[in-house]
């Protein structure tokens, strides 16, 4: 057994694998979480150990599906997905400084996509990085994101997603 939830997806990109977040993920999220640096762009402030433990373990599954991004079997970020009517959702998608700036974000976006887009049918895909997050809008887009007219509030962009049918 090698302790991944049952029936939760193992997604595959070229650069990156996203598992299932698991129990026992606690201490390693919760220090990404506590870094500043990390959550720069997610909020802003360093979250408490128990509000990572309620929202970033998998225990809102199946409302919030959470995944560990991997590189090299290495753990460099986190991406959740959520559904938002009956034929989309949104994602996000946060990687440690140092795992920034490789190429990881957008192919993890990508496989993110494929899973959604193929095996859940999803029609539209939406994601929301701040105006002044340039590197994520870029990542967002270089995974095939589009700017949506009007975008969100707060100084948020919409950007979605739709396959090509």
């Amino acid at each position: 057994m090698d302790g991944k939830p049952c029936g939760e997806p193992e997604l595959a990109g070229e650069l990156t694998r996203l598992v299932p977040t698991r129990e026992d993920d606690l201490d390693l999220l919760a220090g990404w979480f506590a870094d500043p640096a990390f959550v720069e762009h997610w909020g802003g402030a360093p979250l408490p150990r128990a509000e990572v433990a309620a929202k970033y373990l998998g225990r809102r599954r199946p409302e919030v599906e959470s995944f560990l991004v991997l590189a090299g079997g290495v753990p460099v970020g986190y991406a959740q997905y959520w559904r938002a009517g009956p034929d989309g959702g949104g994602i996000d998608l946060v990687l440690l400084p140092a795992a920034r700036g490789r190429g990881l974000g957008p192919d993890a976006a990508r496989a993110l996509l494929a899973h959604l887009c193929g095996e859940s049918g999803w029609r539209r895909v939406t994601v929301d990085p701040a105006a002044a997050n340039v590197r994520a809008v870029r990542a967002w887009e270089k995974a095939g994101f589009r700017r949506v007219a009007g975008g969100g509030g707060d100084g948020e962009l919409l950007l979605e997603y739709r396959p090509v049918t």
